[in-house]
């Protein structure tokens, strides 16, 4: 939002409207400002108004990493670490079945959040992989020298072509990104999807991967651009052309 007082001040009196009616009591010392182009005056001003702390970039929200530059292989240590917590923890007691089991369940499962919006860093895609390669063949036994049944490739495969059904994460995370690209060219009533077209593509002008404009994220998601116009079908229909 603009870092307005006037906006802040009725923000607050609606939060506190709700608090009033439902009972809640909320706790604004628990939220935290972050500014862009903000002077720390201005900030400092705008924090005690509200009565929150202030931040700075980059910070974690909601489990992502938020910042303006792309997020570094460092950003994702949390995410790293939870899956090795979930392999040393739980695989020395599974059987075959049950390590396969938790692969597809748990392991591939952890970084599925972040990939709905992030494209994750082939180093941590590779870790994550190595962690889900360790759970399915060796357990928690990092050091042991127990060879891999199947290449990984095979492993990939679905169950009805000879593999055991788990999932590619790179294939997977761009999956998870293209849903950005269709919220896009439907145009729907989003925030960031308005915005997006205002700032980069007035005069219903159209995006390419050639040359990509706007924020490092944004800039991601447009590499799928190729891949989705595959994908796409164009629906005419009562005279108006559609895409899905």
């Amino acid at each position: 939002m603009e870092a307005s007082a006037t906006q802040l001040f009725f923000l607050k009196g609606i939060l506190q409207a709700f608090s009033d009616s439902a009972g809640l009591k909320i706790n604004f010392s628990k939220s935290m400002m972050v500014p862009i182009n903000v002077s720390n005056e201005k900030l400092n001003h705008l924090a005690r108004t509200f009565g929150c702390a202030t931040g700075s970039f980059p910070f974690t929200y909601l489990g992502l990493p938020m910042g303006l530059s792309r997020p570094k292989v460092d950003d994702f240590l949390p995410l790293i670490s939870e899956c090795e917590k979930r392999l040393s923890y739980v695989s020395p007691f599974l059987s075959q079945a049950g390590r396969l089991e938790l692969t597809n369940s748990v392991l591939t499962a952890l970084p599925t959040y972040t990939m709905c919006s992030i494209a994750l860093p082939k180093t941590v895609i590779k870790q994550i992989d190595k962690y889900r390669k360790y759970c399915l063949w060796r357990g928690a036994e990092e050091n042991t020298r127990k060879m891999a049944k199947a290449a990984w490739p095979l492993v990939s495969l679905p169950k009805c072509e000879g593999g055991l059904g788990v999932l590619n994460l790179q294939t997977q995370n761009e999956a998870l990104l293209l849903k950005h690209l269709d919220k896009f060219f439907n145009r729907k009533d989003l925030p960031w999807v308005n915005l997006i077209w205002d700032k980069h593509y007035r005069n219903d002008r159209l995006p390419n991967s050639t040359a990509p404009r706007g924020s490092f994220w944004w800039r991601d998601i447009l590499k799928l651009l190729d891949k989705y116009k595959g994908m796409a079908s164009v629906l005419v229909s009562n005279g108006k052309t559609c895409l899905f």
